[in-house]
């Protein structure tokens, strides 16, 4: 990519948000750590740098700086909270510790017509130092009540700096100000839209894997099934689309990746009843980590097994997006600490005989949602509801036994289809992601005037643009109610429905 901007992490939060706001104004970008080599920052040819916030302070000893070759590149640089104090640093300006912290919704004051801040009044800060003393060649844009240098500019050099945070809601108009310095002020041209996605893809599948064959592990869900059709696109015929059914699937769930794949992708599709081996796999497992290695290896194992029947391919399509590396900390892109092992990232063996092709590797939910649908793929297809990888092995708590997975299931299906038909899912709906959570805890109930001692089950219903972050969904109490009365009447073993009004952070959107 030759448009693109280069996001550089010093440890913040919001990093990936940045990431997601520039990308909004189909303007590629990527995501680098602090101290990334110039070789990797520089193999995109950025238009120019943002510099992220976080969490330390200038003055700590090994706090993280700004790269020499970044100054002398002559290419524009946005600094963002830390990102601002550090490039302010760097060039000889003052930051001191603050005498009054700003967290939390402020009001700036614009001090000098710029564009770059003109829409802004309020905004969202969260910063314990200030800048007191601009660098050489600085004018001050806008103050707040807390900070003299608010925001910052030097207008020759094309080098500013806010101290707030524009990427976030709390900010509004603030994406304005990322969109206005990545096109007008950097150069980059808005050319990141799915048709270039799918072209840009559909050359780095072809120079990957030649002209060999390619296996595609498809679960139904909307990430395989975009990549699968992205790599179908690119070398048709060499693909064989592979099925795994694990017996921890959604009901139905089955039949219906099998027919939706050989009625809109007409690709060979080979499906595997595996439910015996995962069961058995997970017989008398706990832990979250060691189920999804597991799955993860198991996964991996059945691949193999099909790779030798279909004239061993030395390459495997995997449906990995961005949300799953950041939370997995692939080492490739960011040091954030690791979440959970997602199965096909973290969960890998390392002896695995497959090369990965991983097309979405590097977009969000919502991006490979435009690209499937520019794929032509139906929206019954692109808008169904996200599932991890290991299934419902993630949502059934303590040990998976075919009975409990067959409880969960029948639950979920009660709250999909509930949910469903009162317009809270669907492509225009603002639920996200719903599903049932079966817990490993029993509690006393009253059935019939006889006393039960059942298991729990727990809703989970998201709001979310990118699965970065999420809250809780409001849904109507009558709803909540009609959803877990009929849990509790038609599905055997549970006796208590509740739910979970936790945002991620700091929850995870799943539960394990």
């Amino acid at each position: 990519m030759t448009q693109s901007i280069a996001i550089l992490d010093f440890g913040s939060q919001y990093a990936q948000i940045i990431a997601r706001r520039v990308r909004e104004a189909q303007v590629y970008c990527e995501l680098f750590p602090w101290d990334a080599p110039q070789e990797q920052i520089m193999s995109i040819q950025p238009k120019g740098f943002i510099l992220s916030g976080g969490p330390s302070s200038v003055y700590e000893d090994k706090a993280p700086y700004i790269q020499k070759f970044i100054l002398e590149s002559g290419l524009p640089i946005l600094g963002i909270c830390y990102g601002m104090q550090a490039l302010t640093h760097a060039l000889g300006g003052q930051v001191d510790p603050s005498a009054h912290r700003e967290y939390g919704q402020a009001e700036i004051r614009l001090l000098v017509s710029s564009p770059l801040v003109s829409n802004l009044s309020k905004v969202w800060m969260s910063h314990g130092d200030r800048i007191n003393k601009l660098p050489e060649g600085f004018t001050a844009l806008a103050s707040s009540q807390n900070s003299p240098f608010a925001a910052m500019g030097d207008f020759n050099r094309k080098y500013f700096g806010v101290q707030f945070h524009p990427e976030v809601h709390h900010t509004p108009n603030g994406s304005q100000l990322l969109k206005y310095f990545a096109t007008d002020i950097c150069g980059a041209k808005p050319e990141w839209t799915p048709e270039s996605i799918i072209e840009e893809a559909v050359k780095r599948i072809r120079a990957q894997v030649g002209s060999e064959r390619v296996l595609a592990a498809v679960s139904g869900g909307v990430d395989s099934s975009v990549a699968a059709a992205l790599v179908h696109k690119a070398i048709g015929d060499q693909l064989v689309c592979v099925f795994v059914d694990t017996g921890l699937l959604r009901k139905n769930e089955g039949a219906q990746v099998a027919d939706a794949f050989r009625e809109n992708l007409h690709a060979e599709l080979i499906a595997v009843e595996a439910a015996d081996e995962y069961f058995a796999a997970l017989k008398g497992v706990e832990d979250p980590e060691q189920k999804r290695k597991i799955v993860g290896e198991k996964f991996i194992r059945i691949f193999e097994e099909q790779a030798k029947q279909v004239g061993q391919p030395k390459f495997l399509v995997q449906g990995t997006i961005y949300p799953d590396v950041v939370e997995s900390s692939a080492p490739d892109r960011n040091k954030a600490q690791k979440i959970k092992s997602h199965h096909n990232v973290g969960g890998l063996p390392e002896d695995m005989q497959f090369e990965l092709v991983e097309p979405l590797r590097y977009l969000f939910k919502d991006e490979v949602r435009a690209v499937g649908e520019a794929l032509g793929l139906p929206e019954a297809l692109v808008w169904r509801q996200p599932f991890p990888g290991p299934g419902l092995t993630v949502r059934c708590l303590g040990e998976v036994t075919p009975e409990r997975v067959s409880r969960l299931r029948a639950a979920d299906a009660i709250l999909i289809e509930e949910l469903s038909n009162a317009g809270f899912l669907g492509k225009n709906a603002d639920t996200s992601q719903a599903f049932v959570v079966l817990l490993p805890v029993r509690s006393v109930g009253v059935m019939g005037d006889q006393r039960t001692y059942q298991e729990a089950a727990a809703i989970r219903a998201v709001t979310t643009e990118d699965f970065m972050t999420a809250d809780w969904a409001r849904l109507p109490h009558d709803l909540l109610a009609k959803v877990a009365n009929r849990i509790v009447n038609e599905v055997d073993g549970i006796n208590r429905v509740v739910y979970d009004i936790t945002s991620k952070p700091p929850a995870t959107i799943e539960w394990e």
